[in-house]
Formats: C-alpha cells, structure tokens, sequence
C-alpha cells in the first residue's frame, strides 16, 4: 500500500519557517520518489515539490520555489521540507506520498496511498 506518516506541522508566524518529515511505513522508502502535496480550505490538493529515489532530481511548484527545500535522508527512511519565509497563503494541511517517476525524474502525480496529513498554519 506504500503507506506514509507526514508529521512536523504547526503554527508559525509569516517569515518563519517549519521543517516537514516524511516517513515510510512498512516499505524502504529509498527505493521510490515522493511527493509534497498540500489542500487548502476549499481548494484542490495541489503538487508542491517531489524529489526521485537518488535525491538528485526535484521539482517545485512555481509558488514555493526559492522558498521549499526537499531532501531525503534514504538511511532514516524519510523524506523533509524545508520551508522558508512563509506566507499565509502556504497554510494548509500538508501531504505526501509515493509519487511516479518518468525517465528517472519525478512527477508530481501520486502513486501510493495518503498519509494523514500534518496540519501548516502561517498566522500572526
């Protein structure tokens, strides 16, 4: 089932930053590309950024780049965001899950299940 556990969110104030964590559960998460997602209140699940199984390949949706950082730590079994100078329009519940890879680059399209999600709110 490629099942994941997304935890690290919370409340941050604009301008700071939070670190995501991504982890495998059950499967070796090394061997798979993953994905960030994110949902708004009433708006769709959107891409955030991916990164394939070598860590030396990521994409980045137009509105986090320069901003979102992912990486992967393949011996810890997890995947992170890193997420700088925050706005309030990045608040959402944050997502992630295996994703497919197309000639060794990662699509921000999902192939495993959903995690729970971990819940990011930028507020003052």
């Amino acid at each position: 089932q490629l099942q994941v556990v997304e935890s690290g969110g919370g409340l941050v104030q604009p301008g700071g930053s939070l670190r995501l964590s991504c982890a495998a559960s059950g499967f070796i998460l090394g061997s798979y590309a993953i994905g960030w997602f994110r949902q708004a209140p009433g708006k769709e699940r959107e891409g955030v950024s991916c990164i394939n199984n070598s860590g030396r390949s990521t994409e980045y949706a137009d509105s986090v780049k320069g901003r979102f950082t992912i990486s992967r730590d393949n011996g810890k079994n997890t995947v992170y965001l890193q997420m700088n100078s925050l706005n309030p329009e990045d608040t959402a519940v944050y997502y992630c899950a295996v994703v497919f890879t197309v000639q060794a680059k990662c699509v921000m399209k999902r192939f495993g299940s959903w995690g729970q999600g971990t819940q990011v709110t930028v507020s003052s």
